[in-house]
This record gives C-alpha cells, structure tokens and sequence, in this order.
C-alpha cells in the first residue's frame, strides 16, 4: 500500500501529537493555505507580530515557514546549519556579516554556517527558512530524542 501524502490541512496540535509527522516520507503543503492560517494566529493578531511553523523536519533538515509583521524584527542569532532564506511575500532585509541584503518576494539568500545574522520586516511579510546540517555534524549539532 503506497504512503499517502500527508496534508498541511491539520489543526493546531501540540508536537506531542505530532510526533512524527513532519518526518514522513512525503510531505506537501499550500504554503498560501499556511500562511493564512499563520495570519490568524493570536501571536500575529494581538502578540509580537509573528508567527512560525516548522512544516518539515528529518535529522540533517528543517523547513520552517515564518511570517512577520512590517516593522517586527528577529534579533541577532546564528544557525549550526547552512541557511536559505525565501521571501515568499511582502519584503524582508537581513543584516550579515556587516551588510544589508535585501530580500524581496521571490528572492532567495544563503548562508553559511554561524554567520549572525538580524531579520527585519519592511512589509508583512512571509518566507521560507531552510536549515541543512552536513551529515558529519549531525550527531553534535541536533538535540536528542528524549
């Protein structure tokens, strides 16, 4: 019997009843549909203006859809992982390695392993942050499974 794929359409759950899921062999999402559904969320109604969902997550990669208010911003931070960020609508800047990059919609960047990095919104905005560990770092770099 084939695996059917599994739907972005579940409620909000708690990661223990989702144990799992985000690690199927085949996952495909209305990225559209996600970000309305973030849209509605208290944390970009009435909270700090954004709102995150990791949609896919193996041991070596993360995808994580992000969408942020205008004016919000992510402070200073680094990744263990090689990064690409996707601006899937409105526009974002990021502040590197003593540059500004802009990052429009349907612009990508990507960086490199532990570069610090700031996000800013200039417009709601929505992207696409990809995490990818080389496989000799997986073992240091990922939490255990308790």
């Amino acid at each position: 019997m084939a695996d059917k794929p599994e739907s972005s359409a579940r409620p909000n759950v708690g990661h223990e009843s989702i144990e799992g899921t985000l690690s199927v062999p085949l996952l495909q999402f209305d990225l559209g549909e996600e970000i309305d559904q973030q849209q509605k969320e208290d944390s970009w109604l009435h909270g700090v203006g954004r709102s995150s969902k990791t949609l896919v997550k193996y041991d070596d990669l993360r995808i994580v859809l992000i969408s942020m208010k205008a004016d919000t911003q992510m402070h200073e931070h680094k990744a263990a992982a090689r990064i690409s960020v996707q601006t899937l609508t409105g526009h974002v800047q990021l502040r590197v390695v003593g540059r500004t990059v802009d990052l429009p919609a349907g612009h990508l960047l990507a960086l490199d392993q532990c570069l610090p990095h700031d996000v800013v919104a200039l417009k709601d905005s929505s992207i696409l942050l990809t995490l990818s560990w080389p496989p000799h770092e997986l073992s240091r770099e990922q939490p255990t499974k308790e």
